[in-house]
């Protein structure tokens, strides 16, 4: 691999990586602090609505529309999307949902509370994964045919990559307390991104047009539009009372995302 190849991986990876930031906000929370952890989970619901349909949905309708027209590649991006939202369905149709039956109700609850967190968390975490993917082989062809331009772009696309990795690592402390989980699974994610650089390079270069990414994107909108919605705002609401909190957090994971996105534009 040349010079600029190698280039092109670094900034990928650098791009990627920075999820591990976003998970640092572990550190400093206070697993007994159930009004930060509301509105940390309304936070990472806005994030994951606001990248579904400002980014990654818009970007499957005009992928499509290109492939094969307005009306056909609406309704393809509106099957795709469905698509990921039937898949994640699916997955979590298959998950066994124990219940422990024991003395102590409250015990019970808060355990059945800690492992619907812990599963927000993980589903999140591979969801982001996924997103990550393309988005990796995106930057580092982008990085590869404008070398000169790509360090602006790869510090844009870092910064929008930070509350994907609170969103992450936010559920998984709380369920499980540790901080160096929350930090590893954050940062795994954002692992995907340079992978897709290298996958892309090595394989999949040759396969991958507009058609492709349309409905993989549709797709990813689908699954992340799901976890917000059934996993992440009930969730949210559970620890919490406050509705004031989780809406706070909803509406500022949604702020945040818009500003990253305008600077990756």
């Amino acid at each position: 691999m040349n010079e600029n190849v190698w280039q092109a991986l670094l900034f990928s990876a650098i791009a990627g990586l920075s999820t591990g930031i976003g998970s640092l906000i572990a550190l400093f929370a206070k697993k007994s602090n159930k009004t930060f952890l509301s509105v940390s989970l309304g936070f990472s619901a806005g994030v994951m609505i606001y990248v579904c349909f400002a980014e990654l949905f818009k970007n499957s309708q005009e992928m499509l529309a290109a492939s094969f027209g307005q009306v056909k590649g609406a309704i393809f991006s509106a099957v795709s999307l469905f698509c990921g939202i039937a898949a994640v369905m699916l997955i979590e149709g298959l998950l066994p949902e124990k219940e422990k039956k024991e003395f102590g109700g409250e015990i019970c609850d808060e355990e059945k509370k800690r492992k619907r967190l812990l599963r927000s968390g993980i589903f999140t975490a591979l969801t982001i994964a996924v997103h990550n993917l393309p988005e990796g082989l995106a930057t580092f062809v982008f990085a590869l045919d404008n070398p000169k331009l790509a360090v602006p772009v790869v510090a844009a696309v870092a910064i929008h990559n930070i509350p994907e990795g609170i969103a992450v690592s936010t559920p998984v402390f709380f369920a499980t307390g540790s901080r160096s989980k929350a930090f590893w699974y954050s940062f795994l994610s954002g692992l995907a991104e340079p992978l897709g650089a290298i996958a892309g390079y090595l394989m999949l270069m040759p396969i991958l047009n507009e058609t492709v990414f349309g409905v993989l994107y549709g797709a990813v909108a689908g699954i992340m539009l799901y976890i917000a919605l059934a996993e992440l705002l009930p969730s949210a609401h559970e620890q919490s009372p406050k509705k004031f909190a989780v809406n706070a957090g909803l509406v500022a994971g949604m702020l945040i995302m818009a500003i990253s996105l305008i600077l990756f534009m």
